[in-house]
């Protein structure tokens, strides 16, 4: 008898063993092929799992016969599941290929570099700013872009006016008229309409920003000396969009905006349309606007024509109609008297135009054609002095675009042309232009090995009255790892001579005289970054990216804004040249639903004037960008966050205050709506706690260099439709 009970008890032993599976997987990542460490692979609904080796194999044993299905996970990825049927037929590893949880980016096409690769693999270094980063900085400033381009590392807004809030962008330490801001690839925030450019952009159409740092100019021409920021509007989809941003600061402003996006099979449109107002404010208590009163529409259509799944036409319209009057209180409330009599009056109209149309001749091939045209009027008004201008612009460009399987060519042309003219109002002559100027460029990216790409482009522009100007560039990507990759780059860069810039924007262009070719030359650059960035998992909850950038760009001969003995300004390229050198540290932590973000800027920025060497004004050595973000999807958005300026030299010769300002905001999201309340600056730092902001009496006043914020704390709360 006990002879049976052992051979039953060993037989259903036999089957209990037989029916117990290994499974081997090797897993990779999707785009790389790297082998992943630290992976996991568990089987669903139990807690057998296991992690994957150096070598990027897992080994999960026990699974019982039957049906299975395995989830396949890993720090900074999107999980994979895949379902089985045990026991396997072999006993061979089964490859298993994770997507980053990147490539949601990836397969947005990047813009800027006109091909057809993906973020992660293209050698020139790329910032991306995405849709929910957006729609958290169209909270804070749902009007204009200041606050969504001043809180990356390395970049820095420079208030121009005191009292009419004009603002411009430096990248690196280098003024705003070496950076250019296109909009879906077209230049139409140059010259003459750079003015107010910043307040006029609304961030709430957008779908992506792209920023390059460093010349940038083999495909963009002039201007692209610090970089270039690409702002890329929503398109449709066959999902309609309808959405709505209403929201009120304690400051007394107003923004109303919506936006209507949708596709019908051979057609699309989107439309987007803003009222932003705010009421002369004055928290110092100076009689002196901090920000001024002012009103602006924004209305965006854009029509898309999709002929067949190889040609498709977009046509859109840009249009910003705005007043904007500072300066002494009770003059802008109407109350004018000679003790109350400054004031800075802005009136803008701005219409643009943009066409494309896009061919493919095959999935590796396509040609595609674009033109805007853009018109940009302004008219300034201060006591005793107007200047009123007008410019009309275009731009033509043709593309051609070759993907093979290792090497991707793209070559084109474009053409400029710009016309400025101005009324006659004072003895100064007339700044009237007529330029133009044509381009071609060729540009190559090739994968020479699976851990090495690079990227070479060369450009030359003709420029009536300036002559030409030769640039080449050059750029490496090397994937060290699956962690660890690098980007080095360099290149020239050139900036045509303009009065518009922020010298002479602070002075309302008053006694500034034109340039020509006859005086003036092309201010010509060179330029390297390099950077190193690391990814990994610290256990199963915590993720970390780390990135490292060293920056450097010299400009030869820069124009500079000479003041005459007859009081009037004329621009002179001095003997000498501007260099800026530095680096950006980035730091992400992930933990469960927290993110933490630190990023600090060290900007090194220095003048040659004649032999003199000195600190280029108003840019902050160091800057320490500090954020705190607390995300339950689809519930909750909780943020914190700090920054820190560095003393700036000052145009004077003095030197400004070092300080801090830190915000707050928290969002509840529901399924069609949301609420939230943002709290900028709440600790109130103003210039005007420092000390004086003018010189000379209230109706003359004379303003000193504005580097930190007038307007202090700003309380908003706003509400989010959609429907």
């Amino acid at each position: 008898m006990k002879l049976y009970i052992f051979l039953f008890v060993a037989a259903i032993s036999c089957n209990i063993i037989n029916a117990q599976n290994t499974f081997r997987a090797i897993i990779k990542d999707a785009d790389s092929k790297e082998r992943l460490i630290g992976a996991t692979a568990a089987v669903s609904g139990t807690n057998n799992g296991a992690s994957s080796d150096t070598s990027g194999t897992v080994v999960v044993k026990n699974i019982p016969d039957g049906i299975h299905s395995i989830v396949f996970s890993y720090i900074g990825y999107e999980k994979h599941t895949q379902t089985f049927t045990f026991p396997l037929e072999t006993d061979n590893s089964v490859t298993v290929f994770l997507e980053s949880e990147a490539s949601e980016l990836e397969e947005v096409t990047i813009s800027s570099t006109r091909g057809t690769r993906t973020i992660q693999n293209i050698p020139t270094r790329m910032e991306f700013i995405g849709g929910e980063e957006l729609e958290e900085k169209g909270n804070m400033k749902p009007g204009d872009i200041r606050m969504l381009l001043s809180e990356s590392t390395g970049i820095q807004t420079q208030q121009t006016s005191p009292i009419s809030a004009n603002a411009s962008i430096r990248i690196q330490g280098l003024d705003g008229r070496y950076t250019q801001i296109l909009k879906d690839g077209f230049p139409i925030y140059s010259g003459a309409a750079s003015g107010l450019g910043l307040l006029q952009i609304p961030p709430l159409d957008l779908r992506q920003v792209e920023i390059i740092k460093g010349s940038s100019s083999t495909l963009y021409g002039e201007g692209a000396i610090a970089g270039l920021v690409n702002l890329i509007s929503k398109t449709p989809t066959d999902e309609r969009e309808l959405s709505f941003h209403l929201s009120g600061t304690s400051a007394l402003g107003l923004d109303l905006n919506g936006f209507y996006s949708q596709r019908f099979d051979k057609a699309g449109i989107t439309l987007f349309a803003s009222r932003n107002s705010n009421k002369a404010y004055d928290p110092a208590d100076i009689d002196l606007s901090a920000i001024p009163r002012f009103e602006r529409y924004v209305v965006n259509p854009r029509l898309f024509v999709y002929f067949n799944e190889k040609t498709k036409l977009d046509f859109g319209i840009n249009t910003a109609f705005e007043n904007r009057l500072g300066g002494d209180m009770h003059y802008i409330k109407g109350e004018h008297s000679n003790e109350h009599s400054y004031f800075e009056n802005n009136e803008t109209q701005r219409v643009s135009a943009q066409f494309s149309i896009e061919h493919k001749f095959s999935n590796r091939s396509k040609i595609a054609f674009r033109n805007s045209y853009n018109y940009f009027h302004r008219l300034i008004t201060i006591p005793y002095y107007a200047f009123d201008g007008s410019q009309n612009s275009t731009f033509s460009e043709i593309n051609y675009v070759h993907t093979g399987t290792t090497s991707e060519w793209v070559a084109g042309a474009n053409l400029w042309t710009d016309n400025f003219s101005e009324k006659k109002l004072t003895n100064t002559p007339a700044r009237n232009y007529n330029q133009l100027t044509g381009g071609l460029f060729v540009q190559n990216t090739t994968q020479l090995t699976d851990w090495f790409s690079i990227e070479s482009g060369l450009r030359g522009d003709c420029v009536t009255d300036y002559g030409f100007a030769f640039l080449p560039r050059l750029s490496g990507l090397f994937k060290i790892s699956n962690k660890l990759t690098s980007r080095i780059g360099g290149g020239f860069g050139y900036k045509m001579p303009t009065v518009f810039t922020e010298e002479s924007e602070r002075i309302h262009y008053r006694d500034v005289l034109p340039v020509s070719g006859d005086l003036n030359k092309l201010e010509r650059s060179y330029g390297a970054n390099a950077d190193v960035n690391y990814r990994t998992a610290i256990g199963d909850e915590v993720s970390l990216s780390v990135n490292q950038l060293f920056f450097y760009t010299r400009i030869e001969s820069p124009l500079m804004l000479i003041p005459l003995p007859d009081s009037r300004h004329q621009f002179q390229n001095i003997s000498g040249n501007i260099d800026t050198k530095g680096a950006e540290t980035n730091i992400k932590i992930r933990y469960k639903d927290l993110m933490l973000f630190i990023g600090y800027t060290y900007t090194d920025a220095r003048v040659d004037e004649n032999g003199i060497r000195y600190q280029n004004p108003l840019t902050s050595k160091h800057r320490l960008n500090n954020v705190l973000m607390y995300e339950l999807e689809e519930s909750w958005k909780i943020g914190l966050e700090a920054y820190y300026y560095s003393p700036q030299k000052l145009n004077d010769g003095t030197t400004g205050r070092a300080y801090w300002i830190c915000g707050a905001m928290a969002e509840k999201i529901w399924e069609h709506f949301s609420v939230y309340v943002n709290f900028e600056n709440f600790t109130d730092t103003r210039q005007t706690k420092f000390g004086s902001i003018y010189t000379g009496t209230v109706t003359n006043p004379v303003f000193t260099d504005i580097y930190a914020p007038l307007d202090g704390f700003v309380a908003s709360v706003g509400l989010k439709i959609r429907l």
